[in-house]
């Protein structure tokens, strides 16, 4: 009888360790000895999984505490993990008070790669290319349509439905993206947007831990990664801790009623970002911006709730680890509640201190952008903690730059004026520069498809201060003659698919325009590279004057005279102006027409061409 009970007793062992059947998910998957902060957060849910008492009987790790919710389907567990905790798998035992059973769930700790807290975010020596992965590249037909999906029917004909783009896509060509001079690639999110409509742009994510099937898999965004580090190429990682997908899994059983804003009555914000600072705003005002939702369709998630706050904080850090990224930009950073995303922040660069995050604050105000940046001193003592931002002001100025006639206070004075504003920032060379993204109409169609307006606001970007973003298709002056509307701005790129007739990849029907503006991104992009006096250097610039706006770039070795110039017709450039740089050199190279130059009393521009030049003594 008692070999019956203790073999009856082994059977039960094994039917609870393998038949989990109340814990659902485990998120995260998994976790890693070694880090700095030794305590995380680890969300179970199942049917009632709340009602039980975990145990753990591992050396070096321990239960720190243990949080119940409204819903008795979750349980949340802070784990710590001691300098004595070895890598590998561990039980937590979940025991029911009502029937005496116990249930074995396997978790397990992985080693951290060497040196991955000091991991190099991204800075002013690199250029960022944007692309969306739905409309980049076709690499893998076979996840075009996935069974079960809200939205699986691959349409390029529809502008605002998925064209089919993937990871695998743009694995094929990271050559591509290499040759191009690109050193960190920012892709829209590509975590699984299980939504109706438009679901292709990635941000409605209803699964904060998977890639989206359409997309592929985590092993083919790790292979992404790992493919890209090789190249020297940084992977930027699109995240959105304001809103999820209205049909995120969460929905259907919230944790607490309020996880999620307004939840029972739909309220939208009011787009008030400035109530984040505004010493006069409405308590009304600032509430609405905050909690109310983006659209109907995003649902605004709470993060003065504490728990989601470090369940995304959590998230946050094991996309780091597992992909070994090079950065992060935080869409609508202004829209949660500030103090969280500050501790956010905060915590993130605990873990990296090297690490950049840029985050998105569509204001042209230079004032309101600045009170973000980590180091800035707010009058109502906010401490931002937030290393970038993506410098809409400047993205404004250099629109109005080549936009506006010349005059007093508009054209390239709008540009001179842009960046005397600077002073506000703890620091702009921190600061993404760009001239047109996945949500504007792109540049060159934004100053009338004038090829020459576009070249000088290039060369802008690529000598100017900070860290310069391109939108993919731009290098080819990608248009969208059809509409402003997103769906034609994030038009496919050509050769992305099989039986394009243009494609950019070979190079095969590129018009004449195309092939002349992508060597030109070339050209610079490649020489950029091994600028540091561009990355670093000092910057000094003149008023503008007759057409043309100059700067110098310079640091102890060398000095770059960047010259941008409007001017319809032949145009004599007096140096005399600048004598306080150029003193003592006597000649410079052409960085664009390959040519040396001598530097007497004048230079001779041809129309509307910008220059670059190297000065040499």
């Amino acid at each position: 009888m008692k070999l019956i009970l203790c073999c009856l007793s082994s059977l039960l062992c094994v039917f609870t360790t393998l038949n989990s059947a109340s814990v659902e998910r485990v998120e995260p998957a998994h976790w890693w000895v070694g880090m700095n902060e030794p305590v995380f957060q680890l969300m179970l849910y199942g049917p009632e999984v709340g009602k039980k008492t975990p145990e753990i009987h591992a050396e070096g790790i321990r239960i720190e505490r243990v949080e119940r919710v409204n819903s008795a389907n979750y349980l949340f567990l802070y784990l710590h993990v001691g300098e004595v905790a070895a890598p590998g798998e561990f039980e937590i035992e979940l025991h029911d008070a009502k029937d005496g059973s116990v249930e074995h769930l396997a978790y397990s700790l992985r080693l951290r790669d060497p040196n991955a807290s000091q991991r190099k975010g991204f800075d002013s020596s690199d250029v960022i290319y944007l692309l969306m992965p739905d409309r980049f590249a076709n690499g893998d037909p076979s996840n075009d349509s996935v069974p079960g999906m809200r939205e699986t029917k691959v349409n390029r004909g529809e502008r605002y439905g998925r064209h089919g783009g993937d990871l695998a896509g743009i694995i094929e060509h990271l050559d591509y993206v290499q040759d191009l001079g690109i050193t960190a690639l920012w892709l829209n999110p590509v975590l699984e947007n299980d939504m109706q409509e438009s679901s292709y742009h990635g941000y409605a994510i209803t699964d904060f831990y998977k890639v989206d099937p359409r997309l592929g898999t985590l092993q083919n965004y790790e292979e992404l990664a790992r493919l890209a580090r090789s190249r020297g190429i940084k992977l930027i990682m699109d995240m959105v801790l304001n809103h999820c997908g209205l049909y995120h899994w969460w929905m259907e059983d919230l944790p607490d009623p309020d996880w999620i804003n307004h939840v029972e009555s739909y309220q939208e914000t009011n787009h008030l970002r400035t109530t984040n600072q505004d010493p006069y705003a409405s308590q009304r005002d600032t509430l609405r911006m905050r909690e109310g939702w983006f659209v109907p369709s995003m649902p605004d998630l709470n993060l003065s709730h504490p728990l989601l706050a470090d369940y995304m904080t959590i998230n946050s850090i094991w996309w780091i680890e597992t992909l070994g990224l090079g950065g992060i930009r935080m869409d609508t950073y202004p829209y949660p509640d500030k103090h969280a995303m500050s501790r956010w922040c905060a915590r993130i660069l605990e873990e990296y201190p090297n690490f950049t995050i840029t985050g998105e604050e569509w204001s042209v105000n230079p004032l309101t952008l600045a009170y973000w940046q980590r180091g800035k001193v707010n009058q109502d003592g906010y401490q931002g903690n937030l290393p970038s931002l993506i410098d809409f002001p400047m993205q404004q100025a250099i629109k109005d730059a080549f936009q506006q006639e010349e005059a007093w206070g508009q054209g390239l004075m709008r540009l001179y004026e842009a960046l005397s504003n600077d002073f506000l920032y703890p620091d702009p060379m921190n600061l993404v520069t760009f001239l047109g993204n996945h949500d504007t109409p792109r540049y060159y169609m934004e100053v009338g498809s004038d090829e020459n307006a576009y070249r000088n606001a290039f060369v802008w970007l690529m000598t100017m201060r900070g860290i310069p973003q391109i939108y993919y298709g731009d290098e080819i002056l990608m248009t969208h003659y059809e509409s402003d509307s997103h769906g034609h701005i994030r038009n496919d790129f050509p050769g992305g698919w099989k039986g394009d007739v243009t494609n950019v990849f070979t190079g095969l029907n590129l018009s004449e325009r195309q092939a002349r503006n992508l060597e030109f991104t070339r050209k610079l992009l490649r020489w950029r590279k091994n600028q540091p006096v561009i990355h670093t250097g000092d910057l000094v610039h003149f008023g503008p004057e007759e057409g043309c706006y100059v700067y110098v770039r310079h640091d102890p070795n060398s000095a770059v005279m960047v010259v941008l110039n409007k001017n319809l017709q032949v145009h004599r450039l007096d140096l005399a102006r600048f004598d306080e740089i150029l003193n003592g050199y006597q000649s410079a190279y052409d960085v664009i027409d390959e040519k040396e130059v001598h530097l007497g009393e004048a230079l001779t521009l041809s129309p509307q061409q910008p220059l670059i030049l190297e000065l040499r003594r």
